[in-house]
Formats: C-alpha cells, sequence, structure tokens
C-alpha cells in the first residue's frame, strides 16, 4: 500500500495547503519551491506547533484533537463540507454541528416542494418553525402565508391555537410525539441552546407541552400516519416521510403523501377550488 494511502489525513492536508495563495494572507511570495502555503504558516495561522503540524502531514504524533482540526480547518480555510471530510480522516467522526439560524430555503428547494402537487411538503428548522411550504401543505395543514413569521412554528399551532388542536384525531399521542422529536432534533442540529426561549414560553403557555417536556422523551421524526379532521375535506388520511437536507443539519422536509385515491381526488378539487 502506499504511503498515500496509509496517510489520508496527512494527504488530504497537503493537497488543501498548496491550492493556498501565500499572498492573500500576506505572507511574502519570494521564491518557493512548491505552490501555496508552507507547512510553518499553516501551523502559524492556526496557532499550532510548526513541528506537530509537520507530523500530521507526515503521519505521525498519533490522533489530533477536535480542536487542532478546528483550527486547521479555518487556517486552510476550508468549507464545512471540507472540515467535515477532515474529521472524518482525523477522527474517523464528524465534527459537532454548527447550528446556524436560516431565514429561508432556496428557489430549487422550493421548487422541489411545488413539484408535489396533492402532497402537503413543507421545510422546518430545528426550532420546528416553518419557512417553506407548498399550496397543499397551505390548504390542508394550516396556511402559513397567512401567518406572521413567528406565529409559523408547529409546536405553537399544535399547543396554542385551539383550531389545529380540533383537528388532530389524536393530539395526546401526537403531542407526545412531537415534543420527543423536536427534543430530538434540536439537538442533532446543536440547537439546543437556541430554542431554550420557545420552550420557556410554551411551558408557560401550555400546561400540557411543560409536562411533556420534563417527561425527557426523544423520538425519531422518520414516518408515520397522520390523520386529520378537516374543516372541508372532512377525515383525511395521509403517511408522513421525514428528510434530511443535505449539507443543512438545522433544516428539515416532511411529505405528507395521501393513503388513499379518494383522499388524493379531494386534495386536488379543493386545490382547484382555490386561486393559485
Amino acid at each position: 500500500m502506499s504511503v498515500e494511502a496509509d496517510n489520508l489525513l496527512g494527504t488530504y492536508l497537503k493537497d488543501r495547503r498548496v491550492r493556498l495563495d501565500p499572498a492573500a494572507f500576506g505572507f511574502a511570495v519570494g521564491r518557493r519551491r512548491t505552490p501555496g502555503l508552507r507547512r510553518e504558516e499553516v501551523a502559524q495561522r492556526a496557532s499550532i506547533s510548526p513541528t506537530w503540524y509537520t507530523w500530521l502531514e507526515q503521519g505521525r504524533g498519533g490522533a489530533p484533537s477536535a480542536d487542532v482540526l478546528n483550527r486547521i480547518a479555518a487556517a486552510l480555510m476550508l468549507t464545512d463540507v471540507e472540515r467535515e471530510h477532515l474529521f472524518l480522516l482525523g477522527l474517523g467522526r464528524p465534527p459537532e454541528v454548527r447550528y446556524k439560524a436560516t431565514e429561508g430555503v432556496t428557489p430549487r428547494l422550493q421548487r422541489l416542494l411545488d413539484a408535489f402537487e396533492v402532497s402537503p411538503a413543507l421545510i422546518k428548522t430545528a426550532s420546528w418553525d416553518v419557512v417553506a411550504w407548498n399550496r397543499a401543505a397551505a390548504a390542508v395543514l394550516t396556511d402559513y402565508g397567512a401567518l406572521a413569521p413567528g406565529d409559523r412554528n408547529i409546536l405553537r399551532l399544535i399547543f396554542c391555537d385551539p383550531r389545529v388542536r380540533a383537528a388532530q384525531v389524536d393530539w395526546d399521542s401526537i403531542t407526545r410525539f412531537v415534543v420527543g422529536a423536536f427534543r430530538a432534533d434540536a439537538a442533532r442540529a446543536g440547537a439546543v441552546s437556541e430554542v431554550g426561549e420557545l420552550v420557556e414560553e410554551l411551558c408557560k403557555r401550555s400546561p400540557e407541552f411543560a409536562a411533556l417536556w420534563r417527561d425527557n422523551n426523544v423520538n425519531v421524526h422518520g414516518e408515520g400516519v397522520k390523520r386529520l379532521k378537516h374543516p372541508i375535506l372532512g377525515p383525511i388520511t395521509m403517511e408522513y416521510s421525514a428528510f434530511a437536507v443535505d449539507g443543512r443539519p438545522d433544516l428539515g422536509m416532511i411529505v405528507y403523501n395521501p393513503v388513499t385515491r379518494s383522499d388524493a381526488d379531494r386534495i386536488r378539487s379543493l386545490l382547484a377550488s382555490q386561486p393559485v
């Protein structure tokens, strides 16, 4: 086996290092035997020992710490994906998630939601704020566009909106599952501290939420069945599936698929009766 195959971390570090322009970082260009930054220059930017960095490129000295990898990632100006790859090579695991709040989605992601003609679909954040939805979601679930941005929160709607509560066939079971899934999503996205204010608010507004939050249950929001009592459609049953948005641990997509052709036809008729 080649040295490169034995030392994947060192090979990757060297490859990223030689791609950087010394002048862009204030280093004298002068006469250099190889392109990119020198090892000692990367070490200087990362505030680590030049010897230690050299050993990392040479595959010596054992596994680096997460702190060292984070410093090197910043020194080499790595993207989030490149930083994750660096951790996988150096420690065999991805880095801890850095939560990034979002206010919307890309046009491409919105087009994906719109492609689901009769299946309600939405994008939610780690704090379960709905930031994008399609026409079917607005017609069947909630008209999110009619709400202020701060009110487009799934937990606030389920626990604090009587209309949404009345539409749930089994509110007690749904809320128990939802709180557990919300807790897991916040932790997975590294947003535990960010959702603290929301949790405090809901505990004050809803004794039911406060009791469920104290239970510390955790659930996976993967797939299941949702039954609604819609004011126009009547009883409707949908299968839901939750999907991660690649590269965005703060976002998740949920698609609700009508179980029967009758359910789908009724949603289609309801959408046809509404202005586009």
